[in-house]
């Protein structure tokens, strides 16, 4: 197995859920639904535009002032949001730099639940065997699997030969139930008092668990995130995806966790205190975002929940447009679902705040966010288009591009990644985060209108 030494290799995080886990609608509905919707919103704003009077067209003084204040309250928003992440992010960099690193290692269990996961489940056991930790066991759900995977986890069952010990790996088979209720089956299976949840084709950094336990010591951290990681890299779109997990999604986390308050520990790696997923009353079938849901309700049980940079998972990411819309169409309303289930707590801080903040902030990315960033974008170019204000577009464009290439240098140096990556950051907002926002916004108007949806499952490359 060649591997290299900068990215390890892996499989893309894929999820199944109860009976429809092994079937799905086309899979060129999202992206047609997301391209046809995003081009006839732009026409017809352009068709308005074109058709207005020439008296109401007359007042371009009134449109320039519009157009200047629009612009302006726009980057002051993005710019107060920016540095709030980047302040926080930096907060948390010195206190994780200067922490004393703890010694506590108790035995953990690693959970891992798997749905026709026959071509990668004996690259992600072989990971988890060269794990730096002594003190652990490999217990595998397979949740039905249709295919090979069966009989591949059942010659895997037994002691295997570890780093520092002999490891145990146990199966357990259950009925098609969906990724929540396989990992409720290992959870409460597990005599450990600390469990890992991963997906089964994710592969770990060795020194992922021993980097994440030893914040246990701390008796309010209730879970501990990891950092998700992009294997497949030197294509177009997976390097934007490395760039977003680098800037958008860790540098968030490591903001959140300076006050202990990440709002989604993600599903290729999370270490948790069995006591707090039991306080949170195990992960839920009922959204297509458990892990969300389980760490809203986590923090809602009143427990902390920390980042830690080096507890590492490679993952393999979507590689065409089409899959990466599948992929975030469904993140979104999962998210939206598990808002929805805990709303009450969003106009009640009383009972959590906590839990309301994080509530509100997910609120914020979910909906507010990629709704004002699509509305800028088209009010923008349209004003570009129609009054002639290309010279202040251009300079609204280079401003947020030098933005994003400060802050990918930024993530890029601390987690010591590829330096090549940031000069993606020079079309990273003006075209992904763009197209990412837009199946964002219609991903919330199905799930608003109640459009049924399927889980799905994304095509893997298995490159390993």
């Amino acid at each position: 197995m060649n591997l290299n030494p900068n990215i390890k290799k892996s499989l893309f995080t894929v999820e199944s859920k109860d009976e429809n886990r092994a079937t799905e609608n086309p899979e060129q509905k999202y992206l047609l639904r997301i391209l046809v919707s995003g081009i006839s919103s732009l026409i017809l704003i352009l068709i308005i535009v074109y058709t207005l009077p020439h008296t109401i067209l007359s007042v371009n003084s009134l449109i320039e002032y519009a157009v200047i204040v629009a612009l302006v309250i726009f980057l002051f928003i993005l710019l107060v949001r920016y540095f709030t992440i980047l302040i926080f992010a930096y907060f948390y960099l010195n206190e994780y730099t200067f922490k004393k690193n703890g010694s506590f290692s108790p035995f953990v269990s690693v959970i891992i639940p798997v749905f026709n996961e026959e071509k990668v489940i004996l690259q992600t056991i072989k990971s988890l065997l060269t794990l730096d930790y002594s003190n652990y066991e490999i217990i595998i759900v397979n949740d039905g699997s249709t295919d090979n995977t069966k009989s591949v986890a059942e010659s895997l069952v037994g002691n295997h030969p570890g780093v520092h010990s002999k490891i145990k790996i146990s199966l357990i088979n259950q009925s098609n139930s969906g990724k929540a209720r396989a990992l409720n089956a290992g959870i409460q299976y597990s005599k450990a008092d600390f469990v890992l949840c991963m997906d089964g084709d994710s592969q770990l950094s060795p020194d992922s668990l021993k980097s994440a336990a030893r914040h246990f010591s701390n008796p309010k951290i209730g879970a501990v995130a990891g950092n998700v990681k992009v294997l497949n890299r030197r294509k177009f779109f997976t390097d934007l995806q490395a760039l977003e997990y680098i800037e958008g999604l860790n540098m968030a986390r490591s903001a959140q966790s300076f006050i202990r308050l990440v709002n989604i520990i993600p599903g290729p790696i999370g270490v948790f205190r069995k006591k707090a997923i039991e306080d949170a009353g195990y992960y839920s079938s009922d959204t297509f975002a458990e892990d969300a849901d389980l760490t809203v309700k986590i923090i809602a049980s009143g427990w902390k929940i920390y980042y830690e940079p080096n507890s590492i998972s490679y993952t393999e990411a979507p590689s065409t447009l089409q899959q990466l819309l599948k992929q975030r169409y469904r993140w979104t309303r999962g998210i939206l679902q598990s808002l929805r289930k805990h709303k009450r707590l969003l106009i009640n801080p009383t009972i959590n705040f906590g839990h309301t903040f994080i509530l509100w902030s997910m609120f914020y990315e979910a909906l507010v966010w990629p709704a004002m960033n699509i509305a800028a974008n088209v009010f923008f170019i349209t004003a570009a288009l129609i009054f002639g204000f290309t010279q202040l577009i251009f300079f609204w464009w280079a401003g947020l591009a030098l933005l994003d290439l400060v802050t990918a240098l930024y993530c890029v140096a601390v987690e010591k990644e590829e330096f090549r990556l940031i000069w993606y950051a020079i079309i990273y907002r003006m075209f992904f985060i763009l197209i990412i926002d837009i199946c964002k916004a219609m991903s919330t108007i199905e799930e608003f209108l109640g459009i049924r949806m399927t889980w799905g499952k994304l095509e893997r490359v298995g490159s390993v």
